[in-house]
């Protein structure tokens, strides 16, 4: 049986899509943590991350990192969080999450509900500005140490 993951990719169930290729897939949580919220799935369905192929697995990364780029652009915030938990769809995925503070980052907490009409909004700005920049290396100020 398809996962939830399948059937969003597949256009069976709506999503508000960020961004894909011909392996990955990107759309904002409908839950989010934060206002960006945004799920990379792999079009391959496997339930466990390191079950992939590895080169399945060795793409995921530079392919969240441009749509963590997107995000960024778009969401003001300081950092995009990484969360890979993979418990509540058995569907490899990683939750790219904008950051301010480190309590951002907390599943626990309330999920914010966006209208319809600011969730199509954000994912087309989003979605335009990986569009623009769809293979460029995203230029994060570096932090010292």
């Amino acid at each position: 049986m398809a996962s939830l993951f399948t059937k969003i990719i597949r256009g069976e169930i709506p999503c508000y899509k960020l961004a894909e290729d011909d392996r990955y897939f990107a759309f904002l949580d409908i839950r989010p943590v934060t206002k960006g919220h945004a799920l990379v799935v792999t079009k391959e369905e496997t339930d466990y991350l390191f079950d992939l192929h590895p080169d399945t697995l060795s793409g995921l990364m530079p392919f969240a990192q441009q749509v963590a780029a997107a995000i960024r652009a778009v969401v003001p915030c300081k950092r995009i969080g990484v969360a890979v938990l993979g418990m509540e769809i058995p569907h490899a995925h990683v939750h790219l999450i904008p950051l301010n503070a480190e309590s951002d980052l907390d599943f626990r907490k309330s999920k914010s509900l966006l209208a319809p009409e600011e969730m199509e909004e954000l994912a087309g700005q989003i979605r335009a500005y990986f569009n623009l920049n769809p293979l460029s290396t995203p230029s994060f100020p570096q932090t010292r140490l």
